[in-house]
């Protein structure tokens, strides 16, 4: 089984809304809605899990009713970091699961996920056991000492920019979300599934990514969104 484990349990302060960026609403849809309604038309996404902030369980529950996302299956609490977030969604799916389900991780604030991106996730995850959406690097990359020169630089070719969606079995994420809370390994700051799983030793697989697939974190972004919808709807 292919499970989507989406996560939505962030406060989305640097949107300066006074909704979670996730619940803000584009022509009157919900951002998250948008990411669950990608999930749902993929064939091969056989359930769907959300860590949803609490306090919006019940709302989160009103807009899959409304916009049919008949594959939710569970919605769990979210945590006090991204990282705790993820585990208690990885800890609920390991209830009801099998050790060798693909769980493909997203962020709720992806809306515009591609069709082939996600596919190309299964495939690689089912190839090697695991997949991380990423990109080439286009830009050149410098290292500076002092802000102000530089004599060394990154070549591109050995860098790239990854994303979400990320595939891991769920034997897998269950040992490793375990073994990291226990050892404090890769749970902190900016740490995410992927950078975990490097610190834990694992090595990680590249599947497609792509530019639509932005994260909105700003006020910015969301006009970024917007545009990029009406170039795929015309709306």
């Amino acid at each position: 089984m292919n499970i989507a484990l989406i996560i939505a349990g962030g406060t989305g302060k640097r949107t300066q809304q006074e909704i979670p960026k996730q619940f803000i609403n584009v022509h009157d849809k919900p951002i998250l809605l948008y990411t669950l309604g990608g999930f749902q038309k993929h064939p091969d996404i056989h359930a769907i899990a959300v860590v949803c902030l609490n306090g919006w369980q019940e709302i989160l529950a009103a807009y899959t009713r409304q916009f049919d996302i008949s594959k939710l299956k569970w919605v769990v609490d979210g945590g006090d970091t991204g990282q705790e977030s993820i585990r208690n969604g990885v800890f609920e799916l390991y209830k009801h699961g099998q050790a060798d389900d693909i769980v493909i991780i997203h962020d709720g604030i992806r809306p515009l996920i591609d069709m082939a991106v996600l596919s190309d996730c299964i495939t690689v995850c089912k190839e090697h056991g695991n997949a991380v959406s990423s990109l080439p690097y286009n830009e050149q990359i410098f290292k500076t000492s002092d802000g102000l020169t530089t004599t060394e630089y990154i070549p591109r070719e050995t860098l790239r920019r990854v994303q979400t969606p990320q595939a891991y079995t769920l034997g897998k994420l269950y040992q490793s979300y375990k073994e990291a809370f226990e050892k404090e390994i890769g749970i902190y700051g900016s740490s995410y599934t992927n950078t975990m799983m490097v610190e834990l030793g694992e090595t990680l697989h590249f599947a497609a990514g792509s530019d639509k697939n932005i994260k909105i974190t700003t006020a910015d972004d969301i006009q970024l969104f917007k545009a990029l919808l009406k170039m795929e709807t015309g709306n």
